[in-house]
C-alpha cells in the first residue's frame, strides 16, 4: 500500500502546474504576485484535497499509522522535487526557492506542505467514519 501511495503523489505535481498555471494565465495579474500566490494555495488545497479523497476511497489506507506515513512520504517526496526540479532544473536560484517558507512575509506554501502532510490521516478518519 506504500508503494501504491508513494506512487499516486505522481499526479499530486501534475495538480500543482495545473494551479500554477491557471493562475498565472488568469488571477495573477489582477491580484498581483503575492495574493495570487495565496488564493493558489488555498486553490491548490482544493484540488489535492479533492484528488486524495478520490484515491484514499478507491485505495483505503489500512491503519492511522499508515496514512501519516503516507503523508510524510508525500511531504518528503515534494519538498525534495520543489528545491531539486526547480533548481537544477527550472534555473531558480536557492534564495528565491527559500523565499515561499517565509510565512512573515505572506509567503503560505508550507500551508500546502502540512495539508499534503495530513490529508491522507483525514481521508483515512472519514472513510472509518462512513463505515461505521
Amino acid at each position: 500500500m506504500i508503494l501504491k501511495y508513494t506512487l499516486l503523489w505522481l499526479p499530486m505535481v501534475l495538480i500543482a502546474i495545473i494551479n500554477g498555471i491557471i493562475r498565472d494565465l488568469t488571477y495573477k495579474k489582477y491580484l498581483g504576485d503575492l495574493t495570487a500566490h495565496q488564493v493558489s494555495t488555498l486553490t491548490g488545497m482544493i484540488f489535492f484535497g479533492v484528488y486524495i479523497y478520490i484515491i484514499s476511497s478507491k485505495w483505503k489506507v489500512e491503519s492511522a499509522g499508515q496514512a501519516l506515513a503516507v503523508g510524510f512520504i508525500w511531504l518528503v517526496l515534494t519538498v525534495a522535487f520543489e528545491f531539486l526540479f526547480f533548481h537544477y532544473v527550472a534555473g531558480h536560484p536557492w534564495s528565491l526557492l527559500l523565499d515561499n517558507y517565509n510565512i512573515l512575509e505572506g509567503r503560505v506554501w508550507v500551508l500546502i506542505l502540512l495539508f499534503i502532510t495530513i490529508a491522507p490521516y483525514i481521508a483515512y478518519k472519514i472513510h472509518c467514519r462512513k463505515r461505521e
